[in-house]
């Protein structure tokens, strides 16, 4: 590179600066760049085209083009040359650019004459914000030097436009962070919270783009790389010679750390005129631009590597750490792009919400977060980019919405929902200790799910009768390591104190699928939810299952104990986990500690398969629970994560409801209990329906119970048990609208 290129491209950073400094309006700050920008590289044209919204690009400034074509010339990503650099965030470079795919003629502009076009991706760390082209009547193609001062100054414009220094007229000049955002997301547990967004690692703002002294630059950049090897090392060291895959990820780590190219790319940089931490920031945008349009699964997964390296770098530099000297809000919604159970618990309850760009209904967050009975939205998108330290927001988690900085009638609108869940609440109260008993005189037993100590107070003020799902997994989760027996043995005999007699069911390890140990080898399975999990993983790691069943027994100390298998799919893995246990038993006998008074041991109906087991499962079996959200999910066909598809099937679909029918009577037949837990039993409607269908438990988290034992005093489920029939045998699809209506004419609004 040559001196003079340097000189020249520092020549423009510094006049650019200089504009930007200058206390102008938006709109004339961006006319007086493109000026400055044409003028500096001898071309007719420069254009900006910022964002209006995701799939639309405005002129938002010009020199050389129609001025009246400004905020009125817009274009869908993908369309034409410029909306084609905004959707594939490469550059594109022609002589001749009417001759080139995709070229798309605007009348209004006047640019028919101009036959060069240079366009480059004004983006952000992932984040496209814009496209800045160069234009000029010669026939010509741009020079790699051009190319590069462009697309210094594109970063100098993104860093500025998150700033907001280019707010102003036009609704593409709206400054990132401060107009109302709706967000639609999934939900990942239900419940409505108002609060103050955290967020769990802060993205790095860079202030200062263009620097004056690149000597200087060049110095903070080789004393933060520094500082970064020396911290992977030191994690290495720390990793010792322990799990392969975070040895791997390290490694990775430091590969990047070392790499020439990617220190000499940045030392370019500086060179044109960027700061340390501008440089750092451009070579991520371009290298994750890259990565993400790579068609090797290897070199995306590599994205995040090279992700986190870049922003430990930029903390480096920067010196906004993790902790950035935020202090929790008095109502915080924790936002983030993903978070580890540990780091979850960390919080604890003080949590009024959670929203997560990642994630997935059945991840660690998930389960904590049900646990903590926080509403979570998960599939955010973008929300970590939106959202700032502070900002109003509004967590929907019935209907997976997330409203950032809400207007006024949205606020109101939601806390008049919320104050009507706070009646309903209070209303249910005075029901807590009475029986969830019907007009007909039956009695649905109500239970909740729980998976943390930090559950079990609700078992007395939900009204629970029980524990009908303890997640044991959890405790498996947070550690770095595989928990000592004697430490499970404590924790579940715990459990058993808080419960004050009343029956809980440890469910033992269910792990695999998206539930992936930190301390054991990630499986690549290209289905994981049908792959090696749950009881699959304890038949074929024997020693993990004894382990834990000796814990089980040792913490019941001749107490009563019910323990449950997850994803039994046949006959034979049921008779060889409770093989297991009897093996236990045997044992600890001889070992002279005191076996429980009574042991039931039970099976979870989460595969179509096991309803078609033999007859003599369902004698062998003390108990059976239904596993609503795997079986539903498999019965349909219809991953419970793909929001294309699970939306298509209702719980209250007649062949679903049959299938439930057919499993109650098999269960009849021989007398063995059977419950129905999962997401489902919690929503009054469709526990009622389960309840007419004749289960006669079902276990739910704690805030449900109350809903439903509402509803369920209030009906007689011989009629509710009669519409469900009618409507089956009209042909209809799902109950559900008959089964509202009927409500109806009951007086009951759901």
């Amino acid at each position: 590179m040559s001196e003079r290129t340097e000189s020249e491209s520092r020549k423009l950073l510094g006049r650019l600066k200089d504009a930007l400094a200058e206390g102008s309006a938006g709109q004339e700050r961006l006319d007086r760049i493109t000026h400055l920008i044409a003028d500096s590289m001898q071309t007719e044209v420069c254009s900006i085209y910022l964002f209006r919204d995701a799939e639309t690009l405005e002129l938002c400034a010009t020199e050389g083009l129609n001025p009246e074509a400004v905020h009125k010339t817009r274009m869908r990503l993908g369309e034409g040359l410029v909306g084609r650099v905004g959707k594939f965030s490469r550059v594109i470079n022609t002589a001749n650019a009417p001759a080139e795919p995709g070229f798309r003629y605007m009348p209004e502009t006047g640019e028919e004459i101009y036959s060069s076009f240079l366009g480059v991706p004004i983006q952000r760390v992932g984040e496209r914000l814009g496209v800045l082209v160069v234009q000029s009547k010669q026939a010509r193609q741009f020079s790699d030097d051009e190319i590069y001062a462009l697309e210094v100054v594109a970063m100098v414009l993104a860093e500025m436009t998150e700033l907001g220094a280019f707010v102003g007229e036009g609704e593409a000049l709206s400054a990132l962070h401060t107009h109302p955002v709706m967000i639609k997301g999934t939900v990942g547990q239900e419940g409505t919270a108002e609060g103050h967004v955290f967020l769990h690692e802060p993205r790095v703002v860079v202030t200062n783009p263009i620097a004056d002294d690149p000597h200087a630059e060049l110095r903070r950049l080789n004393d933060g790389i520094e500082q970064l090897r020396v911290s992977v090392d030191e994690l290495l060291s720390s990793a010792g010679t322990g799990d392969k895959e975070q040895l791997q990820v390290l490694e990775t780590y430091r590969m990047f750390a070392n790499s020439r190219g990617w220190r000499r790319r940045m030392e370019e940089d500086i060179a044109r005129g960027l700061s340390a931490e501008a440089a750092v920031e451009k070579e991520q945008s371009a290298a994750r631009a890259r990565l993400e349009q790579s068609p090797d699964a290897y070199l995306r997964d590599r994205l995040h590597d090279l992700d986190d390296l870049s922003n430990r770098l930029l903390r480096i530099l920067t010196g906004q750490g993790k902790d950035t000297g935020a202090e929790l809000p008095k109502d915080p919604v924790l936002v983030a792009r993903n978070i580890g159970p540990a780091e979850l618990l960390d919080y604890g309850r003080k949590l009024k919400g959670i929203v997560l760009e990642e994630g997935s209904v059945g991840s660690h967050a998930a389960i904590v977060a049900r646990a903590l009975a926080i509403p979570l939205v998960i599939h955010a998108g973008r929300i970590t980019t939106e959202a700032l330290n502070g900002d109003h927001i509004l967590v929907d988690g019935e209907q997976g919405v997330v409203h950032l900085r809400p207007e006024d009638s949205i606020v109101n609108a939601f806390r008049d929902k919320m104050a009507m869940q706070a009646q309903a609440q209070e209303r249910y109260s005075s029901i807590r200790d009475l029986p969830a008993q019907a007009k007909c005189g039956t009695v649905v037993q109500l239970h909740m799910n729980a998976g943390l100590m930090a559950d079990l107070p609700s078992l007395n003020s939900s009204g629970a009768e029980g524990v009908g799902l303890f997640r044991t997994e959890l405790q498996f989760l947070i550690r770095n390591q595989m928990p000592r027996r004697a430490e499970l043995a404590a924790i579940y005999a715990r459990v058993m104190d808080a419960a004050g007699g009343k029956r809980v069911v440890f469910r033992t390890l269910d792990i695999g699928s998206d539930k992936v140990l930190p301390y054991m080898k990630p499986q690549d399975e290209p289905n994981p939810a049908l792959g090696w999990r749950a009881i699959r993983v304890g038949l074929d790691k024997p020693g993990v299952m004894r382990m834990q069943l000796q814990a089980l027994i040792r913490a019941a100390s001749g107490r009563p104990l019910t323990i449950m298998f997850p994803f039994v799919a046949q006959f034979d893995e049921y008779r060889e986990a409770r093989a297991f246990v009897e093996g236990e038993l045997h044992r600890e006998a001889r070992l002279g500690h005191p076996l429980p008074e009574k042991i039931e041991i039970g099976a979870m109906l989460e595969t179509p398969s096991l309803a078609f087991a033999p007859r003599q499962f369902f004698e062998m079996t003390d108990f059976i629970s239904i596993g609503g959200n795997d079986l539903k999910q498999f019965f349909f066909a219809a991953d419970r994560e793909n929001e294309r598809v699970r939306r298509r099937y209702d719980t209250l679909n007649v062949s679903y409801l049959s299938f439930i029918e057919q499993i109650v009577n098999r269960c009849n037949e021989t007398g063995t209990p059977v419950s129905f837990c999962g997401e489902d039993a919690g929503r009054p409607v469709e526990a009622l329906c389960f309840a007419a269908m004749g289960l006669r438990q079902l276990s739910m988290r704690p805030a449900s119970i109350g809903p439903v034992k509402n509803l369920l005093r209030r009906v007689d489920l011989r009629e509710a048990k009669a519409v469900i029939d009618e409507a089956r045998a009209s042909g209809i699809q799902s109950v559900r609208k008959p089964v509202k209506e009927w409500l109806q004419t009951q007086d009951m609004i759901l």
